[in-house]
């Protein structure tokens, strides 16, 4: 700080020289008829300039050495909460923030400095040419100043209501971007649009109320800087009838025009833009409190959240209500006047032809589709809704993993670190154990294309078990499974603690395990158990007739009938003792012997 302080000085005294030197050329040579004596104090003026030139390249050494050990600490921080706390925002602070902090801070010793001693010596200079000339000057300068002084903190918190806006509009594409296939598979365009366009229009919002403040420094630079020129030439023949001399007013007029305004600006732009943005960096890259520790989770069964508020009554897991859904105004509605309630813990599977409302069932009920009319509810909390989200997971047919830690995949859908136990009794359960071990164990790295389909869906489904959402929304989430698989994944789906499980039926075997079946039919929609369904619903018969025993498995309905179901045909059907429920063409559906389902019909269990 000695050294930065002594070398201002010769910026001191250049700044003074530059007002004085010319008020004495002026006076003393040019107007008394002595150039030799004007050009001398010119002369003396320039040479000023070369001195204090010298002086700021100094100052730029001692600003560094200043500058560059707060760098250091500030690296230092933010890599030791990286590698001990797994700070997220660890490599955005040693990027971008540190940065922003060290070239901020430069600037902000420059601008300050420079308005300083900058000021020193102008009004220094102006008390030697004639004490009269700070009237016009100094209250203008000071009420800009204490203006100025006085917007810096509301200007700091736009300023940081900005950097937030903006982070949380950056985090929301960060989470989006990589996950805009499941994002289009869920059909959740609009709703992921919704919510970044929410974001967009407050980070806009912040921008401007940011803007408005901005509008302060100008006043500010008008006042201070800009008032006393007009003050000076409008007083000047007042100041001349108190023997004030022309050379002493041209010099004042030096002094606030080339080195008070100047300096002004810099401040005013340099310490409203970069002090408040300085001030915000630096409040992010302070270590936040210690958290208070709590005690590992050791059970083995998934974690269960607290319930979401609700009346004192138990509420129905899932509940619709009137639910009627349609793909726009003109369209016959897909989803028309539903209305079931599920209850903790019940299994259902959703059945049907394809194309007749399944997975728009599956969005409506996630919150990723917005009804035409009804409602909808999680553990009593409205769809949409933060709680509700909170309680519901989705697995779309294509199931995604993304690069990394096999852990990571894991215990994606929670928040706390998920004990190793847990993790293997819940892979175990969902059948992926075999894939974990050859994978080399929890540790292990990923990689979604060297991955099948099938292997992809284990690693989802595991996830799922593993969330804390207590409804499981299984949309073909195991279409790429073989039977047995997908045996003991709804099963271990239809066990979990607490759960509700919801599955959009890819096999009858999956209808078959369920406690509650809904066939989607148009308007003859059926809701109940398989018993009940059976009975009145002639598409379900349909569909289960090949199961009963003592009877071969027939194709269900003619090809391009009305229904949409086409017939599964191949070789080996009637020993299809799963019975695949058609979604496509007949050359489209995976002969039985793909399905690892060889076995005699009646084998079902």
């Amino acid at each position: 700080m000695v050294r930065l302080a002594g070398w201002s000085v010769l910026e001191t005294g250049q700044t003074f020289l530059l007002g004085y030197a010319l008020a004495r050329a002026l006076d003393d040579g040019f107007l008394a008829g002595r150039a030799a004596v004007g050009l001398g104090w010119l002369a003396a003026a320039g040479l000023g300039v070369l001195v204090g030139a010298y002086g700021t390249g100094r100052v730029y050494g001692a600003v560094a050495a200043l500058v560059e050990p707060l760098r250091d600490r500030l690296v230092t921080g933010v890599v030791r909460r990286g590698v001990r706390e797994g700070d997220r925002g660890a490599l955005s602070g040693l990027t971008q923030q540190v940065e922003i902090a060290r070239d901020t801070f430069a600037g902000l010793v420059m601008v300050s400095r420079s308005f300083v001693f900058t000021s020193v010596g102008a009004l220094a200079g102006l008390c030697s040419l004639a004490p009269l000339l700070l009237l016009p000057v100094v209250p203008p300068l000071a009420a800009g100043v204490a203006l100025f002084a006085a917007t810096l903190r509301p200007l700091a918190r736009r300023q940081e209501a900005y950097l937030a806006a903006d982070e949380a509009l950056a985090e929301n594409l960060g989470a989006v971007c990589p996950g805009l296939r499941d994002v289009t598979a869920a059909g959740a365009e609009d709703r992921i649009a919704a919510d970044a366009g929410a974001l967009a229009d407050a980070e806009q919002r912040a921008a401007r109320a940011l803007a408005r403040w901005g509008v302060a420094r100008v006043v500010c630079l008008a006042l201070g800087g800009h008032l006393p020129l007009v003050l000076l030439l409008a007083g000047t023949p007042w100041l001349l009838d108190h023997e004030v001399t022309p050379g002493a007013v041209l010099g004042a007029l030096a002094y606030v025009s080339q080195s008070l305004l100047p300096a002004l600006t810099g401040l005013i732009h340099g310490l409203g833009i970069s002090g408040s943005r300085l001030t915000v960096v630096l409040r992010r890259l302070t270590p936040p409190p210690p958290a208070v520790s709590r005690p590992a989770v050791t059970e083995l069964t998934p974690h269960t959240p607290p319930p979401c508020p609700s009346t004192p009554a138990v509420p129905p897991a899932l509940a619709l209500t009137s639910l009627t859904f349609s793909y726009g105004p003109a369209c016959a509605p897909v989803v028309d006047d539903l209305t079931l309630a599920l209850p903790s813990g019940a299994h259902l599977a959703v059945v049907g032809p394809s194309g007749v409302g399944k997975s728009t069932l599956a969005g409506l009920v996630a919150g990723l589709l917005k009804p035409v009319r009804g409602d909808i509810r999680i553990c009593g909390c409205r769809v949409p809704g933060r709680e509700a989200a909170a309680g519901r997971v989705l697995i779309p047919q294509e199931a995604y993993v993304f690069s990394g830690g096999l852990r990571e995949n894991l215990a994606h859908l929670r928040p706390d670190p998920v004990p190793e136990a847990e993790l293997l009794a819940a892979a175990e359960a969902v059948g992926l154990t075999p894939l974990l071990n050859a994978l080399g164990g929890t540790g292990a790295s990923v990689d979604p294309a060297a991955l099948s389909a099938g292997e992809r869906q284990l690693i989802a489904l595991t996830r799922a078990y593993l969330s804390s959402a207590p409804l499981v929304l299984l949309d073909e989430a195991t279409c790429h499974l073989d039977p047995v698989a997908e045996e003991r994944a709804e099963r271990a789906f239809a066990a979990r603690p607490g759960g509700t499980l919801v599955v959009v039926a890819h096999r009858i075997s999956s209808a078959r395990r369920a406690g509650r079946v809904l066939v989607m039919d148009g308007p003859r929609t059926a809701f109940g158990t398989h018993q009940e369904v059976l009975r009145r619903s002639p598409l379900y018969r349909d569909l289960v007739g090949g199961w009963e025993p003592g009877q071969l498995s027939q194709p269900a309905l003619a090809l391009g009938d009305a229904d949409g179901v086409d017939a599964v045909a191949g070789a080996g059907l009637a020993g299809d003792g799963r019975h695949v429920v058609a979604h496509g063409p007949v050359g489209q559906v995976q002969a039985p012997g793909d399905l690892r389902d060889g076995g005699p019909f009646g084998g079902e269990g």
